[in-house]
């Protein structure tokens, strides 16, 4: 397959066309209109310093549908703990700059370009890219993750952890509030250790922009977010999501 040249307005391939690698266009920009226009059509950009900017397209695609979260025993033990507590975009320049800087094994620099840098921003500003915060006892950022928000689909971009746990509690503590906002999908994009291990999967590309045509119908949660407080205090009592509870294992009687 050949890789398209994006000419200057805000238009891509059918997502189909892209290479077996994933690699569908080169160009263009990193501007909210454009990133928001490849996000709903399947589309996410993914380059290093000093390339142009290069969309891609995988098959498969790495999905997590929300109400498939597995969280671990050890883990659910962790967030009955309280090691941290939890926001959301409190702090979103400086979580994505902090992914940026986090060593990441087989790669010896950053994806998280300063171009990225200014155009998820701008996302964010317009209330389309979102932040988890992971905060400890003396009030550091220890981890956090961020993505962008459209219809009743989170697609995460990346997260870091400076303390044991902390990405980890922060995804589960999102899922969490994405439930009970109604999301159903968080699109990883492509294939990772430890995403798989909260049960994300593999799924063919065509199925995935039948789900995303679907899941973009939905209103956008535009604007800032914040943690429904009762939810997190549920989640620190049981270990987990509401919606991974049943009625009679709750912990929680508040």
């Amino acid at each position: 397959m050949p890789v398209f040249s994006l000419p200057s307005e805000h238009v891509f391939p059918d997502p189909a066309l892209a290479r077996e690698d994933g690699l569908l266009a080169v160009g263009g920009d990193l501007e909210p209109r454009r990133l928001l226009l490849a996000y709903a059509q399947g589309i996410f950009p993914w380059y290093s310093q000093g390339q142009p900017v290069l969309w891609h397209s995988p098959d498969p695609r790495f999905v997590l549908p929300i109400e498939e979260l597995r969280v671990g025993r050890s883990l659910r033990k962790r967030i009955k703990q309280r090691p941290y507590s939890l926001t959301l975009d409190r702090e979103f320049e400086r979580v994505m700059q902090a992914c940026s800087r986090v060593p990441r094994q087989g790669q010896s620099g950053t994806w998280i370009t300063p171009e990225m840098l200014r155009g998820y921003t701008g996302l964010h500003k317009a209330g389309f890219a979102h932040s988890v915060e992971v905060w400890d006892a003396s009030g550091d950022l220890v981890g956090g993750l961020y993505g962008v928000s459209l219809g009743r689909v989170y697609f995460g971009e990346s997260m870091f952890a400076l303390a044991p746990d902390a990405s980890k509690i922060g995804f589960v503590g999102l899922l969490s509030q994405l439930a009970q906002w109604g999301f159903e999908l968080v699109d990883s994009q492509v294939y990772t250790d430890h995403l798989s291990r909260f049960g994300a999967r593999e799924i063919p590309r065509q199925r995935y922009l039948e789900l995303l045509d679907g899941y973009l119908q939905a209103p956008n949660n535009r604007g800032e977010w914040s943690f429904d407080a009762e939810l997190l205090e549920r989640l620190w009592c049981q270990g987990q999501p509401d919606f991974l509870v049943s009625q009679a294992d709750r912990s929680y009687q508040g």
